[in-house]
């Protein structure tokens, strides 16, 4: 009988995953919390995993060129950071505000703000090309690069911020379908964008018959040229899909009032990750000071971290759509008993992994690279951060359940206060001014997470997100 249950469990369980993958749901107001939390966190957690793949991948590619070349993409990343600072503000705007319309039954209202996502995003990242394509190599001087390292890296730069807009717009995108729901599409999509740029990245950076070798330079074009793809077919969904929204070409029409509405949620948004990744470009600067091997071994083990720390922020994104939806549909207790199980199983999935990386970082890093300075700093900085993990998992779900709710604000000020206040000044105080080295640095991105997760517990538990109008 026994063995008849189980059988019967695991047969549910792979049902309920074929059909989370399959996008079989949107509407999760009603039922089960925990069914929709996993319906919306599988195709989330294997959208992000795939995201996470793909770095390391693209880090393995471009560790064989040079310690320059993988100096470069951490430089230029942080900088590209800064884009997405931008493209998850808006993100969380269109999420926030396309999970309260499908929770309103409001499909109309939904499209609308699809479209006027898009064209902000257009708009912004022509700015961010123009900017990347004149000045790539002022910009890796600013951020500490050498000059030998500018000159190997700056096409690397130059092609990555020029072609932004296919970060912008795969974010805002996906966003636009997380929102409706739709996580299945949104996974689909950045699997096709990382597959290709998988299976492009030794092609351009080594060279394939007629193809010649580009070196760092060509793991921007793999990427740019992968992303692109995926968002045409992004916009071939909206347009001829079958995701809960679908947009003609009538509804392709500026609508002021739609878009300072977008544009009001989201500044919260961009000021929120504007900090907190404006206190990541300081610290990557901070790190140049230590020379270039142990930058790679800082980038590598950031690299490797996010393999596991997407997952959890897939879990984040079904929670900020689970409390967008349900606020909609007037079900405030329903989207906060949301959050808490979502922040337990992301807790319990992120407290297994930081087991794995502090017993075995070492091995992770020398996968990468047998520098033993670049594996002795990596191993490091993959330990502080991994001890950690079970804030960062309440830290993340709770940040995103206040930007679900269309409350942006609030998560501003936390960031403001952890990052700005807090974190800069200790990694700076530790690792320059008390000579502590790059573990100074590693100790204040853990301990800025760890109070991060405690103010955003005790402010969540206000309940004054509940109040909030999108």
């Amino acid at each position: 009988m026994t063995t008849d249950t189980n059988q019967q469990s695991k047969q549910n369980i792979f049902s309920l995953f074929m059909a989370a993958v399959r996008g079989k749901q949107n509407d999760f107001t009603t039922g089960s919390i925990r069914k929709a939390v996993f319906m919306l966190s599988i195709p989330m957690i294997l959208e992000m995993l795939m995201e996470s793949i793909f770095a390391l991948v693209d880090i393995i590619f471009v560790s064989r060129v040079s310690e320059n070349a993988v100096a470069t993409v951490g430089l230029t990343e942080s900088v590209l950071t800064l884009v997405y600072a931008v493209a998850i503000g808006l993100s969380m705007a269109a999420t926030a505000i396309v999970a309260r319309r499908t929770g309103e039954k409001d499909q109309e209202g939904a499209k609308q703000a699809a479209v006027q996502v898009i064209f902000l995003g257009i708009f912004i990242a022509t700015l961010i090309s123009i900017i990347g394509i004149l000045f790539p190599k002022e910009i890796l001087g600013l951020m500490g690069g050498e000059p030998d390292l500018i000159e190997e890296g700056y096409g690397y730069t130059q092609v990555l911020l020029g072609g932004n807009a296919t970060v912008m717009l795969l974010f805002l995108i996906n966003a636009v379908f997380r929102g409706a729901g739709n996580a299945s599409i949104a996974m689909w999509t950045l699997i096709l964008s990382n597959g290709l740029n998988i299976i492009l990245d030794p092609i351009f950076i080594f060279g394939f018959g007629p193809i010649p070798a580009f070196g760092v330079e060509g793991a921007a074009i793999a990427t740019t040229t992968g992303r692109g793809i995926a968002v045409v077919a992004q916009l071939v969904i909206l347009f001829r899909g079958s995701s809960y929204i679908k947009i003609a070409l009538k509804d392709i029409v500026l609508r002021v009032q739609v878009m300072l509405n977008l544009i009001k949620v989201s500044i919260g948004g961009i000021f929120q990750f504007f900090i907190a990744t404006a206190s990541w470009v300081f610290l990557m600067r901070i790190m140049s000071e230590f020379g270039s091997e142990v930058l790679a071994g800082y980038t590598i083990a950031i690299r490797i971290m996010m393999f596991t720390l997407m997952p959890a922020w897939g879990m984040s994104n079904a929670a900020a759509t689970l409390v967008g939806q349900n606020l909609g549909a007037q079900l405030p207790d329903r989207a906060e008993t949301s959050v808490w199980k979502t922040g337990k199983y992301c807790a319990i999935f992120m407290g297994l992994v930081s087991l794995i990386y502090i017993f075995f970082a070492p091995t992770f890093l020398g996968w990468f690279s047998d520098n033993p300075i670049v594996v002795e700093n990596g191993a490091l900085c993959l330990q502080v951060i991994a001890a950690g993990y079970i804030f960062y998992a309440y830290g993340m779900v709770v940040i995103q359940s206040f930007n679900g709710a269309g409350d942006t604000k609030t998560p501003t000020i936390i960031n403001f206060i952890c990052f700005f206040l807090f974190q800069l000044p200790f990694a700076y105080l530790m690792a320059i001014t008390l000579d502590f080295g790059p573990q100074g640095v590693f100790w204040s991105i853990t301990l800025a997470e760890v109070l991060i997760a405690i103010i955003g517990v005790i402010w969540f538990r206000k309940g004054k997100w509940k109040s909030v109008q999108v």
